[in-house]
């Protein structure tokens, strides 16, 4: 019998005295078209599975790749990323605090061309849903961070406000300790810190040359956190935060049995010998590199005032806030939601008769809740209903005071983002000397801790492994982010009213109400003066004038504005255009969804499908629909 692909020929066979003996019917020419046909149809089939496998493996490839490179890049990120990075293929890193170079600068955009060009050969419709989805957003995220890219001296990585000389302290004071690896790879930064600020230094040098240069009153700022920040006498002395801490977290390894008295004892004595010789002459090097820079002529102005400012500050709201409007749209929206703000307050005012007295005085009875174990529990009790629950175990969350050395450096309460592996045990540090009080600091918490940013990174963290991408790590939209937990914080606020409506306070109720759109009001109010300052390029002399309409006539109150303002562009914008595009995104949904649209439901979209830009998202809200 002969055979010829998945087709059988019958032979006859003759035999003497008998039938013909035949192993199977013999096939007719139409049956054998039809069946050559088959074999094509298997065979274009199996190229097409096969053409969807590759880009498939293609992306994660991708996707592996870029996560790896970047989490290699930096020890420091990749540690406040990921807790085990062995269980991400991350074996043989070296320990690297980055520094800067024009040339590593220029490389980096070529790395960014280079991962852009096989992120777009790549057919997304060939891709499961999840991966078309990040291919998309990384892919803008990208295209933004190269045009960001071609801004090379507008950015500012020593601002007084939140630049590095006070950022780098506070990352290395809260480094986990997790092993053994984690001190060698602290210590081994800490080993880098000098060459790393003498970077920023080049970098401040050719801004200077570049004619983008700090004002002479900002540098001061800087110089003096350089004075301050790491002193001689405290580390003699043993006491500053960087030892303090350092000692901490090691004594909960040696508790563990992880390390011994000896090995501790060797660390301590690395640690504190770092601080003295590398560290601490590395503050003093920049604090003098930036005195020679210091030009009284500079002035302290917006973006709009430099070359290229107004088209940097474009590219830069995308970045920071994830919106695509333009500023004249963004003023628009801002200046009707400002309207809707003052006529909510002006009706509350008219309908509770006292209550602009109540609130003129900051009389108001004090706020039922005050420790934070509790705040925490019946905010959680509250959103139940509303919000999913997150995947896998319940996490836990500790309240804890931020060390005594470093309440200077921190903000009032903050929540130290829980890396991508281990979402279990969560913390929201107090800071004891900024504490606030009443119904702020539950509300604070509720913008931290939960349906803020702790429930919004734990939920994302484990959907993202669950989707085994953690590429979707590498983005990072301020807006989405903060703007969520502004949302949450005005929900928090809901809440209040709510309590004190249970315990028969109906007046106090309407009174957080009216606290919340005041602050409503009041980041509106400092987001309009981002555009005017960093846009339209106004003066202090114009910010004053604006302010003074409405009730703040101190001068210094407004230098400060305008001069944070001037300092941070798209901070207030990162929360309250933010906030707004959640709102608006959240009106898309009702408008799609009609009675089917809930909460709970328009919170499940909003977290399983960021981080993201606020386009990309309005456009999944449209194609999950259709």
């Amino acid at each position: 019998m002969a055979q010829s692909g998945d087709a059988y020929i019958v032979v006859t066979l003759s035999h003497s005295g008998g039938s013909p003996l035949k192993k199977r019917s013999p096939l007719t020419i139409k049956q054998l078209l039809f069946m050559a046909a088959l074999l094509v149809g298997f065979i274009a089939l199996t190229l097409f599975l096969f053409t969807y496998k590759k880009d498939e493996k293609r992306f994660s490839n991708i996707t592996s790749r870029l996560f790896a490179e970047e989490m290699e890049a930096s020890t420091l990120s990749m540690h406040y990323t990921i807790a085990f990075p062995a269980e991400f293929g991350i074996c043989d890193y070296a320990p690297v605090l980055p520094v800067y170079s024009a040339g590593g600068a220029l490389k980096g955009q070529a790395a960014v061309e280079n991962a852009l060009s096989a992120l777009r050969s790549i057919r997304q419709e060939r891709l499961k849903p999840s991966d078309a989805w990040l291919c998309k957003l990384l892919i803008r995220y990208l295209e933004n961070s190269l045009s960001l890219g071609s801004f090379l001296y507008y950015s500012e990585p020593l601002s007084p406000s939140s630049g590095m000389q006070s950022q780098l302290p506070i990352l290395l004071a809260e480094y986990t300790f997790r092993n053994r690896r984690d001190v060698e790879d602290y210590l081994s930064l800490l080993d880098q810190t000098d060459e790393y600020f003498a970077s920023l230094l080049v970098y401040e040098q050719e801004k200077a040359q570049a004619g983008l240069l700090m004002p002479a009153s900002s540098l001061k700022s800087v110089r003096k956190q350089c004075d301050e920040i790491l002193t001689a006498d405290s580390l003699e002395a043993g006491s500053h935060f960087l030892q303090t801490t350092f000692r901490e977290r090691l004594q909960l390894l040696r508790n563990a049995e992880l390390i011994n008295d000896r090995e501790m004892q060797k660390y301590l004595d690395t640690n504190d010998r770092l601080l003295k010789t590398v560290l601490l002459p590395a503050y003093t090097a920049l604090g003098d590199g930036l005195l020679l820079l210091e030009d009284e002529s500079v002035p302290l102005t917006g973006l709009a005032a430099t070359p290229q400012g107004r088209e940097y500050y474009e590219a830069l709201l995308i970045s920071e806030t994830g919106s695509q409007r333009t500023v004249p749209e963004i003023q628009e929206l801002l200046t009707a939601q400002f309207s809707a703000e003052y006529d909510a307050v002006r009706e509350l005012l008219e309908k509770h008769p006292g209550l602009m007295q109540r609130y003129s005085e900051g009389d108001s009875a004090a706020f039922p809740l005050s420790d934070a174990e509790q705040i925490l529990a019946d905010l959680q009790g509250r959103m139940k209903g509303s919000f999913p629950p997150v995947p896998g175990e319940s996490a836990s969350v500790a309240v804890k005071a931020v060390s005594p050395s470093l309440e200077n450096y921190c903000a009032p309460a903050f929540y130290l983002t829980a890396p991508l592996d281990d979402t279990t045990h969560n913390v929201i540090y107090i800071n004891g000397k900024k504490t606030p009080t009443g119904l702020e600091f539950y509300t604070t918490l509720a913008h931290e801790g939960y349906p803020g940013h702790l429930y919004q990174n734990v939920y994302g963290n484990r959907r993202s492994l669950e989707q085994q991408r953690p590429a979707r790590e590498l983005l990072w939209y301020g807006g989405y982010l903060e703007g969520w937990a502004l949302y949450c914080e005005f929900i928090s606020h809901d809440y209040a009213s709510a309590l004190l409506q249970e315990r028969n306070q109906s007046l106090e109720a309407a009174l957080v109400q009216v606290e919340k759109h005041n602050r409503s009001l009041q980041l509106c109010l400092y987001a309009l003066l981002d555009t005017m300052i960093h846009y339209e390029g106004a003066s202090l002399q114009q910010i004053t004038r604006v302010l003074q309409e409405f009730g703040i006539e101190e001068q210094s109150t407004a230098t400060s504005i305008y001069t944070y303002i001037a300092q941070e562009p798209c901070n207030y914008l990162k929360y309250y255009l933010g906030y707004l595009e959640v709102m608006s995104l959240r009106d898309q949904a009702r408008e799609l969804w009609g009675e089917e649209y809930t909460d709970y439901q328009f919170h499940c979209f909003y977290l399983d499908n960021g981080p993201a830009d606020f386009l990309s998202l309005k456009e999944q809200l449209t194609e999950l629909k259709q």
